[in-house]
């Protein structure tokens, strides 16, 4: 249940959809770019990719002073993901 909460926790934001769709169109991404993309300051973007880490959406790395970000492939696999997949689907129309 824990889980579940979290997911729906993670995409009931409109930027962490955004960025989620973001992640799902190109790949890995920088958290600068992230923070274009979505035009928020990067204390906000970090909180929430940290939302969506926390919920299992996301993977992330650090090269030197830079995180980076991808989509986690255990997620696709799971339920969850498959629904991820249908709404982001479902927004891009």
């Amino acid at each position: 249940m824990n889980e579940t909460l979290a997911f729906a926790k993670a995409i009931s934001d409109r930027n962490r959809l955004r960025a989620a769709m973001a992640l799902e169109s190109q790949g890995e991404l920088c958290v600068c770019r992230i923070t274009e993309l979505l035009r928020l300051a990067t204390a906000t973007v970090s909180r929430h990719m940290s939302i969506l880490q926390a919920a299992g959406l996301v993977k992330s790395r650090k090269d030197g002073r830079w995180v980076y970000y991808r989509l986690s492939e255990d997620f696709r696999k799971t339920p969850r993901g498959q629904a991820m997949k249908i709404l982001m689907k479902e927004l891009k129309k």
